[in-house]
């Protein structure tokens, strides 16, 4: 399988809305509590600073994705954010890491300075493994800052990388 990574097109909306919804479904990673339907994600994905989709070069298939955008306004706006989301059935085939590796090459170009990761699950030892193999930095932990699917909560770790 070969892999490139390139810009969201509105073409990729249903395969990246059902990326990104296996993440929020699973409910230790993301956020979000809400998925996407197709129209959703069109404008959400077309919102962020980038997008970027990583896809088999040989199918067309989107393997997974990341959102690239502002952490802040103003005079810290320069530090960008970003959240990964990667296929369940090819998570462990690096597609994470050419996604961190891209998102840090498109922040340096769009000017951003530094990336911050906000909430990191403490749980989420695969994620934990690939941002330290990436070269980002532990800020601090938030004890329970993360609610779970099943209602336990999780410490988060904040991150970041001086680009």
């Amino acid at each position: 399988m070969s892999i490139e990574v390139r810009s969201f097109r509105p073409s990729d909306a249903e395969q990246a809305a059902s990326v990104w919804n296996s993440v929020v479904e699973e409910g230790d990673a993301f956020p979000q509590e809400e998925t996407l339907t197709v129209p959703e994600a069109v404008e959400f994905f077309q919102s962020q600073s980038y997008t970027g989709v990583a896809a088999d070069t040989d199918t067309g298939e989107v393997l997974g994705l990341y959102i690239l955008h502002s952490n802040n306004i103003g005079r810290c706006g320069h530090i960008a954010n970003c959240s990964y989301a990667v296929r369940p059935d090819v998570r462990g085939r690096h597609v994470g890491s050419l996604l961190v590796a891209d998102s840090k090459e498109t922040a340096r170009e769009k000017g951003f300075r530094i990336i911050q990761f906000n909430a990191v699950v403490a749980t989420n030892a695969p994620a934990l493994a690939l941002y330290r193999k990436m070269g980002f930095s532990q800020l601090g932990t938030v004890p329970g800052g993360f609610r779970t699917k099943d209602g336990r909560y999780e410490d988060i770790i904040l991150h970041y990388i001086v680009l």
